[in-house]
Parts: structure tokens; C-alpha cells; sequence
């Protein structure tokens, strides 16, 4: 079941509605059923492999990146 992105065409109202079947959306502000349907940036978690991104990586001095937990990086 896909969430869809809505813009109301009447007051404008941006929401959220996840579609079940045949099922149509309404504008949950003010109840009209003329939507415009936005394109939306899929979202996805990707894992690190790498060591923590830290502003203090070069200029701390340590041979191993802590990845900030050391508080170099407050001072950059």
C-alpha cells in the first residue's frame, strides 16, 4: 500500500494518504476531492562503511578517527 503525496487544488492544504485499493483520497482540511498528486523523494537508510565523519579528522592528530566523540570537532 503506497502513501501518496497530495496538494489540495481548493485551499492548498500538502498531506499525506496511504491508498487501499480503490479507495480516493480527500483533502483532510477542508474535504474537497480535486488533488493534485506531488512526486516525492524515496527514502531509503543507507549503512557506513567507512569511519564517522568528523571536522577535526585532519588536524587532531590522532592516528585513528574516533568519529567525534573525542570533541575535537566543537572546535572546528
Amino acid at each position: 500500500m503506497p502513501i501518496y503525496e497530495y496538494t489540495c487544488a481548493a485551499c492548498g492544504h500538502d498531506f499525506e494518504f496511504l491508498v487501499r485499493g480503490e479507495e480516493k483520497p480527500s483533502c483532510p482540511s477542508c474535504g474537497q476531492s480535486k488533488l493534485t498528486k506531488n512526486l516525492s523523494v524515496p527514502s531509503a537508510h543507507v549503512a557506513s562503511s567507512g569511519p564517522a565523519a568528523c571536522p577535526a579528522r585532519e588536524s587532531c592528530g590522532a592516528p585513528h578517527c574516533c568519529g567525534n566523540s573525542c570533541g575535537m570537532g566543537d572546535f572546528m
